[in-house]
């Protein structure tokens, strides 16, 4: 049984690219930019605590609630289920696909041949089209091959795999939609990205977060192995982000935001974007020359330049958030 999708939608983030299969069967067509940007999935995270062999830095919003928000915003109905028994999360899967319907998953990458990562990763999507006797049929993003294939048992391995990010066997549908006002969605996307980032609840997150990881960074040779570091500048700018710890995607959504809702604020972010996401790759290159090289000074240089990121960032979301 396998659902065609010509041509299969092509992404660099995993859960815009099965947020985007999902709609393109819908009959939906937005850009990946524009799904990241109405998903209001923009952030930043500094985490660390004493479970941690190393801090772990996030630059968008936790797993699922991208989706979440981008249903909302495009009207759909979002039915999203977990369940911790294999063969009933299996059952449904395969009902929902026997009916014509593609299925988002979330799971632990690890355990997909295709990718072929020694790391764990729990807050992976795929989004599954087709299966048969003994394989799955997923479309991921481009990075990976985009179409692929996968043995029913690593598939359920990576849908039940626990640890950090993980779904209890998440799967999510998405339902008939409304028409939405799309110049009304994109304004109030931006404006509650932006109160996000500025009012964060605790302070290791949004241009709070960001202030941190430019203060504690400098200490990272520390904490422990210096591939820790390589592994942190990989996640950065290839991890699926996109290049620039997301902040690519968001700059193309401002841009196509601004054509859609014309206006001084959106023009002035986009601008401001623009300038500010290759900064960002220079973050990921310094702690990349950190880990070859064990040396301090890459680090003491990421940490002076977070501090201007996190200056930059807090100033547009400013301009967002308080509009025209």
């Amino acid at each position: 049984m396998l659902i065609d999708l010509v041509p299969p939608f092509e992404g660099r983030h995993s859960e815009t690219t099965t947020a985007g299969t999902l709609l393109r069967h819908a009959g939906v067509e937005k850009s990946e930019a524009v799904l990241f940007g109405l998903g209001e999935a923009l952030s930043f995270v500094y985490w660390d605590s004493d479970s941690l062999d190393f801090p772990f830095v996030g630059g968008r919003v936790k797993p699922h609630l991208l989706t979440e928000k981008l249903a909302s915003a495009l009207g759909f109905t979002l039915d999203t289920r977990e369940t911790s028994a294999p063969i009933t999360a299996w059952s449904d899967v395969r009902r929902r696909l026997d009916d014509g319907t593609p299925v988002g998953l979330r799971l632990d990458s690890h355990h997909l041949d295709y990718v072929r990562s020694p790391y764990h990763f729990g807050g992976h999507y795929v989004a599954m089209v087709g299966y048969d006797e003994t394989h799955a049929y997923l479309v991921d993003t481009a990075d990976h091959g985009t179409r692929n294939r996968v043995t029913l048992d690593a598939l359920e391995r990576a849908r039940a795999a626990t640890g950090p990010m993980t779904g209890h066997n998440l799967s999510y549908t998405l339902g008939p939609c409304a028409e939405p006002d799309l110049p009304y969605v994109v304004g109030e996307a931006v404006r509650a990205t932006a109160a996000a980032f500025l009012n964060p609840a605790i302070k290791n997150v949004g241009y709070r977060g960001i202030e941190k990881a430019a203060a504690l960074i400098p200490t990272w040779l520390e904490r422990g192995p210096t591939e820790q570091l390589t592994r942190t500048a990989n996640l950065m700018e290839r991890g699926g982000t996109g290049g620039a710890f997301f902040r690519n995607l968001y700059t193309e959504f401002l841009g196509e935001a601004r054509t859609i809702a014309p206006g001084r604020a959106l023009e002035s972010a986009h601008q401001a974007y623009a300038a500010l996401a290759p900064k960002w790759t220079e973050v990921a290159a310094l702690l990349a020359e950190a880990g070859e090289t064990g040396r301090q000074r890459p680090l003491d240089q990421a940490g002076a330049l977070l501090y201007d990121l996190a200056a930059r960032e807090r100033l547009a979301m400013e301009t967002l958030y308080e509009g025209d």
